[in-house]
Parts: C-alpha cells; structure tokens; sequence
C-alpha cells in the first residue's frame, strides 16, 4: 500500500518568503513520515513565474495524477491556506475530481477552521506582543469577498474583548480594510505592521511596506515593519501538523 501527502500552497513568487512555506511542509512531514510528500502550488500565475525562472512546481491536478501514476493508493491533501474561502473552495473541488482514482484521498482542513481556532489565534497574538504604551500591533490580511472573510473582524472582535484594542486587523481585499485600521488609531503613535499571511511575500512588501505604511505615517504615526510569515511561526506550524494528524 503506497500512501502519499501532497502539501498544496497557494505559493510565492518571492524567494526569501519560501521559507515560511517550507517551514509549514517540514513540521507536516515529520508529522506524516510513513508518507511520500509531495509539493503543490495552486496558483497559476506563481508557478509560471516559477518556470520561467527554472522551477518546476506542480499544480494540485499534476500532482495527484503523477501519483496515481505511480501506484499510491491512499491520499491526504494537506493545504496551507489560511482559511475557507475561494482558493480552498477551488482546491477542494480539484482534489475530488480524483476520488473514484485512489482507495482514499482525504483533505485537510485550513489553519482557521472555526470558532475555537479564532479564539486560539487571537490569544497567540496577544501573548506575541504584550502591551506597550503608545505603540499598536497592526496585522495585514489578504481578505476575500467570501464569506470566509468574517474571520478577520471575528479576530478582531475576539482581541477587543480580551482588551487588545492595540492589536488592529486589516486586510488588502476585504474588510476590515486600511480605512478601518486608521479610523481605530486616532491618536499618533507607533505603529508594528505584520503579516496576516502564511508568507511575507509580494503584499508584504508592496501593499503593507508602500502603500500601508505611507497612509500610516501620512496619518502622524510612527511605522515599523516586520516580514516574518505566519508559516516560520512555530505556534502555527504546530496548528497545521494538527490538522493534518485530524486526517491521517
């Protein structure tokens, strides 16, 4: 009996961001070493990118057909993605295309997946950066005009009741967006932009570096910003190995 474990991520164009992405697919690895591991990028855009820089990444399709190819019989399809929301709609629907095709092809669920993993993430970014006066915590989301985008005010709600009203969540395409962070930071101070994503890829380093901390010190306040991925975190390595073990 072959068994494989594709870890499927959205992907990044941006070299030193990969390391949050590896990361992630070293913990599930360990977590899964009685399984093949086999890497997938979802979107189209960076595999081509990829490719014409010399690298070869599957797609998820390419992936699960060369390992039907191959003989395995049994398939967990692990994602990285943050939550539900389009991209995993489309993942999902991809992998079971092949489900006549493998005895068992299974898929895991995304890092926040329902209310105890909002209040399990809030809790890990308040204990990531206790209170300074004067200085706020501001996350950048990518958002989604899917409904799955409710996770990010549903952290943002969850921190405020836990008394963090100095850790703001934003996001690039859905709400909260940059005008609510603004409107909630009416007083001038210092202000630690982060990523609310998996890597600290290309809208790390446009939309939160360029046009995030501009609006931000345009504003009166003071910006500093951090390009550390939530995948090289090792709290959250840990919440997608135990996805993955859901499944296995």
């Amino acid at each position: 009996m072959k068994q494989a474990l594709v870890i499927a991520s959205f992907g990044t164009s941006v070299p030193e961001a990969r390391s949050s992405i590896e990361a992630v697919e070293k913990t599930l690895i360990e977590a899964a070493d009685d399984y093949t591991a086999i890497r997938a990028f979802t979107s189209p855009t960076i595999r081509r990118i990829l490719a014409e820089r010399g690298e070869q990444i599957p797609s998820l399709t390419e992936a699960l057909e060369r390992l039907h190819d191959e003989g395995v019989s049994q398939v967990v399809v692990q994602p990285t993605h943050l939550l539900y929301g389009y991209e995993y709609d489309k993942l999902k629907a991809e992998a079971e295309e092949f489900s006549t095709r493998f005895e068992s092809l299974k898929i895991g669920k995304p890092l926040i997946a329902d209310n105890h993993d909002i209040l399990r993430f809030a809790t890990k970014l308040a204990e990531a950066h206790p209170q300074q006066e004067g200085t706020a915590f501001v996350y950048m989301g990518h958002g989604t005009e899917h409904f799955a985008n409710a996770v990010y005010p549903a952290l943002q709600t969850a921190l405020h009741l836990a008394g963090r009203s100095d850790i703001c969540i934003g996001t690039v395409e859905g709400w909260p967006g940059l005008e609510d962070i603004l409107s909630q930071l009416q007083t001038p101070c210092n202000v630690k932009l982060l990523p609310l994503m998996l890597v600290a890829g290309d809208h790390a380093r446009n939309d939160m570096a360029v046009d995030w901390k501009e609006s931000l010190e345009q504003a009166g306040h003071s910006v500093q910003c951090a390009f550390t991925g939530l995948g090289e975190l090792s709290w959250v390595q840990e919440m997608y190995k135990e996805r993955l073990l859901q499944v296995l």
